[in-house]
This record gives structure tokens, sequence and C-alpha cells, in this order.
């Protein structure tokens, strides 16, 4: 057994083979990097990084429209990974932390620096959850619940990214 994989996942005890094959858990598990046995959110984060740099090749519209696409389409595909393995935002949903980190870097100038700021900003918020995030987190449920939590980290850490690297110092 892997030092890095689970055994089973979830109530429902589904392997991490039974969620790659699944598309809608491929995605739920961050296309299989929430299937970390340690900090499966943070994994979920790095695995959005490469996506976050194919975006940057395209346009501004582009990018917008994928994160919220991921934002919209998330709120199901959380929802029904929740529902599979029979628990409400279990650790390995990662979909929300992809599409989390993907606000808390639009419009920001990328730079190796801002990439690892945003990264460490949005885990931050996310693992601390400042309220409202914390209050969102134990209170909304579903899809929806799971995705907002992550949604509010975002714009949170992408307003300071805004201040700290698009407002030069006087």
């Amino acid at each position: 057994m892997s030092i890095f994989l689970r055994e089973y996942y979830g109530n429902a005890r589904l392997t991490a083979l039974q969620i790659v094959k699944d598309p809608t858990l491929f995605l739920a598990f961050g296309f299989g990097s929430g299937l970390a046995k340690k900090m499966p959110g943070t994994m979920g984060t790095l695995a959005a990084i490469p996506l976050y740099l194919a975006l940057l090749q395209t346009n501004e519209w582009i990018y917008l429209s994928v994160t919220l696409i991921s934002v919209c389409i998330g709120i199901w595909i959380c929802g029904q990974a929740a529902k599979k393995l029979e628990v409400h935002d279990f650790g390995g949903i990662v979909w929300d932390e992809v599409a989390g980190f993907l606000i808390t870097m639009t419009g920001v100038t990328y730079s190796w620096q801002s990439l690892l700021a945003g990264f460490l900003l949005f885990r931050l918020f996310d693992i601390v959850k400042p309220w409202p995030i914390k209050w969102l987190d134990k209170h909304v449920h579903g899809g929806f619940g799971i995705m907002l939590d992550d949604v509010v980290a975002g714009v949170f850490a992408g307003l300071i990214m805004h201040f700290w690297f698009d407002f030069p110092a006087n």
C-alpha cells in the first residue's frame, strides 16, 4: 500500500481505481490529486497550477469563462461526489480547491512570486477559514456548500493579490 493513498474512500468504501475510473469522481478528486493520504486540499491546489498556466496562454475572457464554468459545474461535481462517497465534503473532494485557486489568480499579473503567493494565500484562507468562510463551511450544505467556502477563500486571497502585486508603490 502506498503511503500516499488511502485504502478506501468515504463511507461507500470506494477504491482509488473506482474513483479514477468514474469521470465525476476523477474531476471531484482534482484529476486524482485528492487521492493523497496527506494534505489532499494542498495537492488539489497544486493540481490547479498546470490548468492555471495553460489558461495564461489564452485571453482574459477564456480564463474568466473557464473559471466561472469550473465554479458552476463544480457545484454539481462536488454534490455528486459527496453522494457517491456518502460523506459531505470528504477531504479528497478537491475540485473546490481547483476553482478557488483559479479565482485567486484571476487578473493577477503572472510571475513565479505571484504564483507562490497566490498558492500560499489561498491555502491560508482555506485552512484557517476566517469569518465568513468558517460560517459558510458549517452552515451551507450540498455541492453549493462544498464550493462556496473555497470560492470566498479565493476571492479574499485574490483581493490581497491585487493589492500586493498590481498596485505600484508610490
